[in-house]
């Protein structure tokens, strides 16, 4: 049998991307308006934006610091600008820096107010931008082995067939994968809630166990703190629309996409895990913080659930849309690129997951999804856990 593959970048330090794109990312909200005007006007360019920076705690500013150098290694970016104002917490000089010493892809980096105003500085970005460009523009894929891909699972806008249908199937999908040698790497911790025990059995490691735990305790906690009920947030107006009635009923479906594989790790926010395999990892159920994990983690693409059509998509990491919702695939034909109907049987599973899989192979390959066709993907943001001050 021949073996499954597809064509990718390999990139100077081992990687593979599916894409080849020149990220431009903001160190802080205040750059966000020239990171866009930037990337808007160069070929190939895709920005990275979010709401930080700036204003927060030490630990927060790390936090944000730490995900662009990882975002900016995603191996979907062949090249990169950083893009900040001058007076910000995270420096665009400093994450430069901290990139240079690691990679050997083309980067530049841009200050406002050293340039001299808005206007200076997108026409000097620009001029960077397309640079940039044209040192990635001739690079060329080449066949690599599933092993090579780093697959991030999310789901959204959750609905009955969610649990039913889409996470299974998603979930039969990991095990393929991760049988393949490839990484798979699930999270949003509010949706464990319920459920947490039976992932802490998959666990490889007593430490792994501890982690995941304390990370559910973590977020049951903070959510006391706040005298609120989660009722509403999680499950959520949406989601109980949909016919989820509790948490633990929408943890129990959430956790299927997950499938059934041992689990060889728990990552903190935006890690990129240690080696191949399943892993799972500390990020919340919010699309925005949410995808920026994944691709920080270095998925080069995202396999999204979803019953009732979230239409999220993300700048530099191709999301798959999968739904077990016919209503969902009719109504929102747009934003859907897969959808498997009904699986009565362990062998429609197999068909379902094969297909999907084929699927996956051909998006790596260079076919568009629905979100990237529509170029619908903001917002982004990070996930920071302190006050803005």
């Amino acid at each position: 049998m021949q073996e499954m593959g597809f064509s990718g970048y390999r990139r100077e330090n081992g990687r593979v991307g599916v894409r080849n794109f020149v990220g431009i990312f903001s160190t802080v909200a205040c750059a966000n308006q020239l990171t866009h005007q930037i990337a808007s006007k160069v070929k190939g360019c895709i920005p990275f934006t979010h709401a930080h920076g700036c204003g927060q705690v030490k630990s927060d500013l790390k936090v944000v610091e730490e995900i662009l150098v990882n975002l900016i290694m995603n191996p979907n970016i062949g090249a990169a600008m950083i893009v900040g104002i001058g007076c910000e917490g995270v420096q665009a000089s400093k994450v430069y820096e901290k990139i240079a010493h690691i990679t050997q892809k083309p980067i530049e980096y841009i200050v406002l107010m050293d340039e001299g105003g808005y206007k200076k500085a997108t026409q000097i970005g620009v001029k960077k931008a397309k640079y940039l460009f044209d040192k990635i523009s001739n690079q060329k894929k080449e066949w690599q082995p599933l092993s090579e891909l780093v697959i991030g699972i999310k789901c959204g806008a959750s609905d009955t067939t969610s649990g039913l249908i889409s996470n299974p199937l998603v979930g039969k999908v990991a095990d393929l994968l991760v049988d393949q040698g490839a990484t798979v790497i699930f999270g949003e911790v509010t949706e464990f809630i319920g459920a947490e025990h039976f992932l802490a059995k998959r666990m490889k490691t007593e430490e792994a166990r501890m982690k995941l735990l304390a990370a559910v305790d973590d977020i049951e906690r903070r959510i006391i703190l706040t005298g609120e009920d989660i009722r509403g947030g999680q499950p959520s107006e949406g989601n109980i629309r949909g016919g989820i009635s509790t948490l633990e009923e929408k943890s129990l479906g959430a956790i299927n996409k997950s499938g059934h594989r041992f689990i060889n790790g728990f990552l903190q926010y935006g890690q990129v895990p240690p080696s191949n395999g399943l892993f799972a990892m500390d990020f919340p159920g919010r699309e925005p913080e949410a995808l920026t994990a994944l691709a920080a983690a270095g998925s080069q693409m995202i396999i999204f659930t979803t019953g009732l059509g979230a239409p999220q998509g993300f700048p530099f990491v191709p999301i798959i849309k999968v739904t077990g919702n016919e209503n969902t695939v009719l109504k929102m034909r747009s934003h859907i690129d897969y959808y498997e109907s009904f699986l009565s049987s362990e062998k429609d599973s197999e068909i379902g997951a094969n297909t999907l899989l084929r699927k996956i192979i051909r998006v790596a390959d260079g076919e568009k999804t629905k979100s990237e066709k529509l170029g619908f993907f903001e917002p982004t943001n990070i996930w920071i856990k302190g006050p803005v001050i």
